[in-house]
């Protein structure tokens, strides 16, 4: 379980630091706290990506089980199980149906994360799995025209609480049929409803190192490799396009998250972004950015990035820091956790016999934000 512990510790932290956002602020009015949590978990996405699916798997999935295990009083590692389930039921999902529900415009990760928070939530109250992951395919919703904007993280929240809805109606046995919801989810997202199977997704999860879009990660760790260029083209697979499509003048810190010629520029100028680098738009970086071009190459890996200067190759990055492949070392992590959060979180799921509810204490979820 050590690796479902990473990323849930990762997205605590991302959390506890996105809770002070304008989005997360406002879903406070909602009075669900588990929509409040899920739009601070992922408000900054600095959260973990599962690329396969191009989904954040923990952004609904942990809310939900989180929420839910400290109200009944359930222990981390009761959490912990029925994060993994979650996580790996959604990680089937957006798997199977990349990248059809992203050319139709979807966002995978609020599309499946209500089934995924479902599952997780089923587990927590004993309810019937497969009800619980029909009804929040009924309910399956969510747009990559969100990007950029606070509606990306409210409706990854919204769907977190569909799935936990979902699990208290099975619980209260209400029954529908997983085949004709799977059916349905296919004919109107495109996408297709897929089990777990032997593979678990958590082997092939992102734990990022810059809160930008990931399909900008390679161009952000190309771009650090070659700081003295300044006149770039950048090649990308079309699907990081689809992902961080905003130009090189992003209006504000949400739309420079997934703006593939800033980022790039801005690298250039200042080196990898953080948190801060968000609070508003550099217009330096802006500048650079006009004369950085965008390229699309089909024959790239989806997560592959060249840097390109008069027709010769600069810099290529198959598979950026923060990867399966070039996973970021212990220390890395952990400075990570303790500049999102403080030290506070940095072993918080050491001790798996302690309450959920400590756990939402150490991420100051548990109360307003002030």
């Amino acid at each position: 379980m050590r690796e479902y512990a990473l990323a849930l510790v990762d997205w605590l932290a991302c959390a506890a630091r996105g809770r002070e956002e304008p989005a997360a602020r406002a879903a406070l009015a909602l009075d669900e706290p588990v929509v409040h949590a899920g739009v601070a978990g992922h408000v900054l996405d600095f959260d973990d990506t599962y690329l396969p699916g191009i989904a954040h798997l923990s952004a609904p999935v942990a809310p939900a089980a989180l929420m839910l295990g400290a109200e009944l009083g359930r222990s981390a590692a009761d959490v912990l199980a029925a994060y993994a389930d979650g996580f790996e039921a959604m990680g089937a999902m957006a798997r199977a149906s990349h990248p059809a529900l992203y050319d139709r415009g979807w966002h995978p990760t609020a599309v499946c994360g209500g089934a995924g928070a479902a599952v997780a939530a089923a587990r927590l109250l004993g309810a019937d799995r497969e009800s619980a992951e029909a009804i929040a395919l009924l309910r399956a919703g969510g747009l990559r025209a969100a990007f950029g904007s606070h509606g990306k993280s409210i409706q990854v929240g919204l769907a977190a609480a569909t799935g936990l809805q979902a699990a208290r109606l099975a619980a209260g046995g209400a029954r529908v049929p997983l085949s004709a919801a799977a059916r349905g989810f296919g004919e109107a997202t495109g996408g297709r409803y897929a089990a777990p199977g032997d593979e678990p997704a958590v082997h092939e999860n992102w734990i990022k190192a810059w809160p930008c879009c990931l399909q900008t990660h390679g161009a952000i760790e190309a771009a650090n490799r070659v700081r003295d260029r300044r006149d770039l083209t950048v090649v990308v697979h079309p699907v990081s396009l689809q992902a961080a499509a905003y130009g090189p003048r992003p209006r504000d810190g949400l739309e420079a998250k997934f703006s593939i010629p800033y980022l790039t520029a801005y690298t250039l100028l200042h080196g990898p972004p953080r948190v801060e680098s968000f609070d508003a738009v550099d217009p330096s970086a802006g500048s650079l950015a006009e004369r950085i071009e965008v390229r699309t190459d089909g024959g790239l890996l989806e997560s592959e990035c060249v840097l390109v200067s008069d027709g010769r190759e600069l810099a290529r990055v198959e598979a950026a820091l923060g990867s399966p492949r070039r996973p970021m070392d212990a220390k890395a992590l952990r400075e990570k956790v303790s500049g999102l959060a403080g030290e506070r979180l940095a072993d918080a799921l050491d001790d798996l016999d302690r309450p959920a509810a400590d756990l939402l204490e150490l991420a100051e979820l548990a109360r307003p934000a002030p």
